[in-house]
């Protein structure tokens, strides 16, 4: 071949390489728009190795820029001058691989990212993503492009010290990098600390957030250390601003008397209240009285919070931003200071107190004659402890032991009543820990209820469904328009996939239910009757709970399905839920003629109050998992009788029957067999031997390792 032919070939071939380069980079950036790529990112992309290319590729660049297809960012970065679309959501980072963007701009597909293409968001964050021209399996796959709104920029972690520098173990289970700090913003903190740090620093890409630490919450594996970090890990309040403090502390003691001549007064019929041993505040109270043509008066008492606590205040803005009390295992952190919750709107024994009420004129046979709602004062003869009261129950005797047999058996017609109609009946099993002075568990112990329980449940059940039915029927309830708006809790009818899924489980144990509308509810109560005592019964009433809707607060007058009721409220526990403020101001308001009000104002209360009760869900379900965690550390080495709770595609959860506490077998452990999750039939099978473990099986597990830090319990397989 002749120089000149082997020169010509030679730019033949470097003119076929100069167009692959283009349009390998038009692809990358026409798959990607919105991306920004630096020269490096763009010659490692479209796979150029030779050095002697780089000044083509610079070349190529100018030219694709004097054509309008990209453009040069102020960073030294190009991108596609393709417009993208950009889609808005909130990242649920499901695991270190990818995230998912929860989105209603879509046809209903969440947007699968990968971790890498997150940017600085983390979960919880409200983002803007632009899409790829590629999808994840079912899922439309895109990079998040811009935070619009952080979730959060407190956490709470564990601090690692190293020579001139720190990181910060995040305890929150869904941020899976550290952050870095530097050491003059540790403020003192040293390896193995608990903490309170915020963010002031974005990580992107390969870059660590930066921190710093606002307080030292203890060592960690210390009670009072953990349970601060759940708090900060949730989000739960410390304490209240000096302003609540000082609103609440300025209101009066005294009940004046004008006041009183405003309401219905109580305070010579027999009242009294019954809750836990250990509450510290008396939000409800029931009174009872012979009426002269045989009837009875119930009277259901709730503390008039909202006499206290006004609209516009500081108190009612904090009130509202916390929306509920968070019950914690060593602790209350309440949603109103303790001169409200435990001075003047605990309905306390021999004490005057302000009250709204429901009162209900009934007959022995437990039907309702009239009703009446308004202000009222009350004074409480006596506090009766639930174990007091059933007590009284049981022996037929003792304090007012005609008046709570009395009470008991109207309670009995209510609960009888409620499951003829369709209510469902579902009796999970709860633990609550024995601790020692330092918050240390002693024992676990089932929560038990028994009559007394359901006494006071049914009463306020009743008072609850009557506010909701009065008020929607108030202008008639012939339709939305015809309604006054209010504050409803809501539970819808479960999915029928997911029932049909849950049926197909427990046909499994030899159950038959019915998944149809009409019939679902009266065929769960008859499969609950079934299994009561059977080894299947924990396993099945957990998942029949998970294949039902959620409960929510809404403006909109829709029915609850798990307790049959076409119209329902909370209006028993103002001290501590903020939609029971809601519902007495609204109830009130109605009451003295007031005009219809602002609907959508109302609503967006009652998607934060339902987001809010919702995080205080979790919270406790976190402390609790401490307790156990911390409670299993302490027990023998040995063999624990355990049922599967729980099946996934990393491991199988396994309940201890003795203790209660829950621990995973994590199917990378189990040697035995290459183990394959089967999701809808909640269960793992050996890829050889064919060994099924399914959801309620019987097995048992040795403690393998317990992790208080990150709140595990790791199992091994014993038979």
């Amino acid at each position: 071949m002749s120089k000149k032919k082997f020169k010509e070939k030679k730019e033949e071939h470097h003119k076929q390489e100069i167009k692959s380069i283009r349009k390998e980079i038009l692809s990358l950036f026409e798959d990607n728009p919105g991306r920004g790529y630096d020269f490096k990112q763009i010659a490692r992309r479209v796979g150029l190795k030779k050095k002697a290319l780089n000044k083509d590729l610079f070349s190529l660049l100018d030219a694709l820029e004097e054509e309008g297809k990209i453009r040069h960012l102020p960073n030294g970065a190009f991108t596609s001058t393709k417009k993208a679309e950009v889609i808005r959501g909130k990242v649920d980072h499901v695991n270190p691989r990818f995230a998912y963007i929860i989105t209603s701009e879509t046809d209903g597909s969440d947007i699968y990212v990968k971790t890498r293409d997150l940017g600085s968001a983390l979960h919880g964050d409200l983002v803007e993503v632009e899409l790829f021209n590629r999808r994840d399996g079912d899922h439309p796959e895109g990079f998040v492009s811009r935070v619009t709104e952080r979730s959060r920029t407190q956490f709470a972690g564990r601090v690692e010290v190293s020579k001139g520098f720190g990181f910060i173990v995040p305890d929150f289970k869904k941020i899976y990098q550290d952050f870095f700090v530097y050491p003059e913003h540790l403020k003192g903190a040293v390896t193995n600390d608990k903490v309170l740090f915020e963010v002031i620093r974005w990580g992107d890409g390969d870059k660590n957030p930066e921190a710093r630490v606002i307080e030292i919450l203890g060592k960690t594996g210390e009670n009072e250390a953990e349970i601060h970090s759940i708090m900060a890990e949730f989000g739960l309040p410390f304490r209240f601003s000096p302003k609540v403090i000082a609103e609440s502390e300025a209101i009066s003691t005294v009940i004046a008397e004008k006041e009183i001549s405003k309401r219905r007064d109580f305070r010579n019929i027999l009242t009294f209240t019954i809750d836990p041993a250990d509450a510290k505040d008396f939000d409800d109270a029931i009174s009872y009285q012979k009426l002269a043509n045989g009837n009875l008066e119930i009277g259901v008492h709730i503390a008039d919070v909202t006499h206290y606590v006004r609209p516009d205040t500081a108190l009612d803005a904090d009130a509202l931003d916390r929306a509920t009390s968070v019950y914690l295992v060593d602790r209350t952190v309440p949603m109103l200071p303790e001169k409200l919750s435990n001075v003047l709107c605990s309905l306390r024994p021999k004490e005057d107190k302000l009250t709204f009420s429901a009162v209900f004129e009934m007959t022995p046979t437990g039907k309702v004659a009239r009703e009446w709602f308004g202000r009222t004062i009350i004074h409480s003869d006596h506090r009766f402890t639930y174990e007091e009261a059933q007590e009284v129950i049981e022996n037929g005797a003792g304090l007012y032991a005609e008046e709570l047999l009395m009470l008991n058996g109207l309670a009995k017609k209510l609960r009888k009543e409620r499951f003829e109609q369709g209510a469902v009946n579902f009796e999970t099993t709860e633990v609550k820990f024995k601790l020692d002075a330092k918050g240390k568990p002693l024992e676990v112990i089932p929560k038990i209820r028994k009559d007394a329980h359901k006494l006071i449940e049914e009463f306020m059940l009743m008072a609850n469904r009557a506010v909701a039915t009065f008020i929607y029927k108030k202008q008639g309830g012939k339709g939305k328009k015809d309604t006054l708006p209010f504050v409803y809790r809501i539970h819808d009818f479960p999915d029928p996939d997911r029932v049909r899924d849950f049926a197909n489980f427990a046909r499994q144990f030899g159950h038959k239910l019915q998944t149809e509308d009409a019939t679902i509810s009266r065929s769960l109560n008859s499969l609950m009757d079934k299994i009561e005592g059977k080894p299947e019964q924990n396993v099945l009433q957990q998942l029949a709970v998970r294949s039902m809707a959620k409960a929510k607060y809404t403006t909109e007058p829709k029915g609850h399905f798990g307790l049959a009721f076409a119209h329902y409220t909370h209006f028993t526990s103002p001290i501590r839920r903020y939609p029971d403020m809601m519902v007495h101001r609204l109830l009130q308001h109605y009451l003295d003629d007031g005009k219809p009000v602002n609907e959508q104002l109302y609503e967006e209360k009652c998607v934060h109050s339902s987001e809010r009760e919702k995080r205080a869900a979790d919270a406790e379900r976190a402390s609790i998992k401490f307790k156990q965690v911390e409670f299993m550390s302490t027990m023998p080495d040995r063999i624990y009788p355990g049922m599967i709770t729980g099946v996934t595609d990393f491991g199988i959860f396994v309940e201890m029957i003795e203790t209660k506490c829950e621990g995973m077998l994590r199917l990378m452990d189990m040697k035995d067999d290459y183990y394959e999750f089967d999701e809808r039939n909640y269960r793992v099978i050996g890829r050889r031997r064919k060994k099924i473990y399914r959801l309620g099986d019987s097995v048992s597990v040795r403690i393998k390792k317990t992790d208080i830090d990150r709140r595990l319990i790791d199992l091994t397989l014993e038979n």
